[in-house]
């Protein structure tokens, strides 16, 4: 039984392949056209002439107030006010202990070569004579709020160009937050003691060296 349907089939294949040439005895003609537009759309090209829209184009301009899908509007501006502003408006939507584990790697990548490892100036780019940016655990950068910090990564700072094209929001308040977590630890370290006038009065001072006896040189 399988035998006969093989043959059958096999018939059918020589027939078809037969029809085919038949039908288009000519190979450089295409075949005929069904449902043409599947392959030729009605619809205008972007940058195509159209007499139905607005000033004869195709593409149209968004509507006024049209954010892109994923967009967040950041009503600020690269000035010393609207920093001020940032710093007393804008807080980190993200949870500061899951926040600082992506910031780690967003400070590797893109922070350390200019800040450093220790977060004190001292990246490679500053040891070959880029001037140096300010310690992030020094006083000054201690007060800055997460909304300073955010202003600054976003618009830059004197030197520091904005990381808004390199970094997402959400990487910006991440790398924040690993920052302000390794602030928290610098501020939070005990600093080493200095000693007390009494025990350095009361410290033995170096014994001087005594002169060593000559050898007698024998004859």
């Amino acid at each position: 039984m399988s035998a006969k349907i093989n043959w059958t089939l096999a018939a059918l294949f020589a027939l078809t392949m037969a029809a085919n040439f038949a039908v288009r005895p000519d190979p450089d003609v295409p075949n005929i056209d069904y449902l043409p537009d599947m392959a030729h759309s009605a619809a205008y090209a972007s940058f195509s002439p159209n007499p139905i829209l607005p000033e004869g184009k195709t593409m149209q301009p968004p509507v006024p107030g049209t954010l892109p899908r994923g967009v967040t509007p950041l009503h600020f501006q690269a000035t010393p006010e609207d920093a001020l502003r940032a710093g007393a408006e804008l807080k980190s939507p993200l949870d500061p202990e899951k926040a600082k584990i992506r910031g780690t790697v967003v400070y590797q990548n893109f922070c350390t070569p200019c800040h450093g490892g220790s977060m004190r100036g001292d990246g490679a780019v500053a040891l070959h004579g880029y001037p140096a940016p300010p310690n992030l655990k020094g006083e000054k950068s201690l007060k800055l709020t997460e909304g300073q910090m955010f202003h600054i990564l976003t618009f830059g700072q004197k030197k520091m160009p904005s990381y808004a094209t390199q970094l997402t929001p959400e990487d910006r308040w991440s790398v924040i937050a690993y920052v302000k977590s390794a602030q928290s630890e610098a501020e939070a370290a005990p600093s080493p003691a200095a000693p007390s006038p009494a025990a350095q009065s009361t410290a033995t001072p170096p014994a001087a060296a005594q002169p060593q006896p000559a050898q007698e040189v024998k004859k």
